[in-house]
């Protein structure tokens, strides 16, 4: 995920990402589904509004042959020199087509501007 954000390459991005995602946790919401993902993304990647996104670590919580869970910190940094770590757990679920996509993202820790003292 972070290589086709990193390169602005939406279609490629989106492709990773299940139409019945839910991501858990985000301040201010209840539920991110797909649509408010795809909505956010077009605008940011048009926007050019990313710099760099980051993982740290991916350790294996379960797996079976059809889905597995995994944590990593996500570091985001913006165009503006904002930066946010986050702790996530995110479920991959291999999907009718054979395409491995995100079913599921749960925020476990977020630290916003993680940059500044």
């Amino acid at each position: 995920m972070a290589e086709t954000a990193n390169n602005f390459n939406f279609e490629a991005h989106m492709n990773l990402i299940s139409k019945e995602v839910n991501v858990l946790g985000f301040p201010g919401f209840d539920v991110i589904t797909y649509d408010d993902w795809y909505n956010q993304c077009k605008k940011e990647f048009e926007d050019r509004v990313l710099k760099r996104v980051t993982y740290q670590g991916l350790y294996v919580v379960a797996e079976n042959d059809e889905r597995a869970m995994f944590q990593s910190v996500e570091t985001v940094e913006s165009s503006d020199g904002k930066m946010n770590l986050s702790v996530i757990e995110f479920t991959i679920q291999k999907e009718d087509d054979g395409q491995w996509r995100v079913v599921k993202e749960q925020i476990m820790e977020n630290v916003p501007d993680s940059d500044k003292d």
